[in-house]
């Protein structure tokens, strides 16, 4: 039985024969590969395949960087074009960002003409157009109006400090104007500082501005005229002590004059700081010496007029000498005790001169008389013409004097007919005092109070008094020039001048 098992196991059957239904599907799909593996007739065959193009993600196609710069580079050659048209090198904008059109930038050079600043102007800084209209120049210029700055100002202010268009109104230009307000410059009067001196606008607080104020006050100037000083001459603000303020300072101490007598003057006249000290002041003190001012008097010179030391000093100390010589017979020597006396004299109009010396010689005096009363007395060629007019006729009708006592005493002439000359003649003709003219005027109300106590004149006293108190005469105008000083609350830019 076994056995039977075995040899059926080694001798398996046949493997069975397909179905003719599944013969036929075969014989089919045979045929269909075979035609289709044949190349067709009258077509080539095809070549490699093409590397597929990559599709769009979208419809919109963005540019590449490179496109991108070309564009901007041709859109800025385009303004660069448009500022050579204008005049200016667009190389000074090569590293500033510019208005990527010509129409933008047409826009802010028109707005900036609109100004007042013209082709020159927009040359002199062309950064001015790497400003935004809407971002800097109107906030700008919209401040400054609201401070107070006056629109047909803005053209200089502008030319002046072109930096201003780009400052920021928090951080440069607020602090400055507080800083102002707080030196006690007036409201009123800090739009006209800026006007005068735009500058300021670009200066850091703790800078330039702060040490000079602080060497003002150091030297005696009073803390509460550094307002004063300021609205008079803002440029101050910007000189650095130790190049500028302190060397003319102690150059004036040198020939004479005080310490503090120079802080007064400053006080009283600020824009004197302004003169050159190489180019104007040195010259002009060895001009002074030279036309024969003793060095002495140099002190009181400078604190009588100032400007001595800004003007064009020799020219005019050659024309007034020649002047003098010639109409009023003043030797070189006694030319010198003029501009001593009244340095003014140097700014003095040949026909002013004239006029005087025509007046003088007119009441009766010889020529040689006026010379000596000039030399004297230099007022006499700055006076008012219907002062002197009235003294005199008081003087030859009710005084009843020889002209001599006129040529001994020619400040006569320097006295209020109403306030002192007629009061005190009345006076003195009451109690029968014979006195000379210097006795009678060339003294205090107070002393001459206390000389009507006296029963009789000592002779050592009326010689004492026989000449002119100069001191008098220069307080005199000191004290107007402080009355102008408290009157004048607006700033003025102009400078008094003596009469020419």
């Amino acid at each position: 039985m076994m056995k039977s098992l075995f040899l059926f196991s080694a001798h398996p059957a046949p493997p069975l024969l397909p179905s003719p239904n599944l013969r036929r599907l075969l014989c089919l799909r045979a045929s269909s590969s075979s035609t289709s593996s044949r190349p067709r007739p009258g077509r080539r065959s095809p070549g490699p395949a093409r590397p597929r193009q990559p599709q769009p993600s979208s419809l919109y196609a963005r540019p590449s960087l490179l496109t991108m710069e070309r564009d901007r580079a041709a859109r800025r050659a385009d303004v660069d074009a448009f500022l050579v048209s204008l005049g200016v090198d667009p190389g000074e904008l090569a590293g500033l960002e510019l208005p990527v059109t010509v129409d933008v930038m047409r826009e802010r050079v028109e707005f900036l003409r609109s100004l007042g600043l013209g082709p020159d102007d927009l040359a002199a800084y062309p950064l001015a157009l790497g400003c935004s209209v809407r971002k800097n120049m109107v906030p700008v210029l919209d401040y400054l109006g609201k401070i107070g700055v006056r629109r047909d100002e803005l053209p200089h202010l502008l030319r002046r400090y072109p930096q201003v268009l780009h400052a920021s109104i928090v951080v440069d230009l607020a602090p400055v104007v507080k800083y102002l307000q707080g030196m006690d410059v007036k409201p009123g009067d800090v739009p006209r500082v800026l006007e005068r001196y735009p500058e300021l606008l670009g200066f850091k607080l703790e800078g330039t501005m702060s040490t000079s104020v602080a060497y003002l006050v150091g030297i005696g100037v009073a803390r509460r005229q550094i307002g004063g000083v300021i609205t008079r001459f803002p440029e101050v603000l910007g000189m650095r002590v130790g190049k500028i303020i302190k060397p003319f300072v102690e150059h004036l101490q040198g020939i004479g004059l005080q310490r503090l007598a120079v802080a007064r003057m400053i006080e009283k006249k600020p824009y004197v700081l302004g003169f050159g000290l190489e180019e104007r002041v040195k010259p002009n003190i060895e001009a002074l010496l030279e036309f024969g001012v003793r060095k002495e008097a140099l002190a009181s010179i400078v604190i009588q007029y100032p400007d001595v030391l800004g003007v064009e000093l020799r020219e005019k100390l050659v024309e007034q000498q020649s002047l003098f010589e010639s109409s009023i017979l003043v030797s070189g020597d006694d030319f010198g005790r003029v501009i001593e006396r009244m340095p003014q004299a140097i700014s003095l109009g040949r026909a002013a001169v004239l006029k005087h010396v025509n007046f003088l010689t007119g009441c009766g005096f010889l020529l040689s008389q006026v010379s000596k009363m000039v030399v004297g007395c230099p007022q006499l060629l700055a006076l008012n013409m219907d002062i002197m007019k009235m003294n005199f006729e008081y003087f030859k009708n009710e005084m009843e004097r020889d002209l001599e006592e006129l040529v001994e005493f020619p400040a006569f002439f320097t006295y209020g007919l109403e306030s002192t000359i007629r009061y005190r003649h009345e006076i003195v003709a009451k109690k029968g005092f014979t006195c000379s003219l210097a006795w009678l005027l060339n003294c205090s109300d107070a002393k001459f109070d206390e000389r009507m106590k006296y029963d009789t004149i000592g002779v050592e006293e009326m010689e004492d008094d026989n000449s002119f108190d100069k001191d008098r005469f220069v307080e005199q105008v000191q004290d107007e020039d402080d009355e102008d000083m408290e009157e004048d609350s607006d700033y003025d830019d102009t400078d008094d001048e003596f009469i020419e």
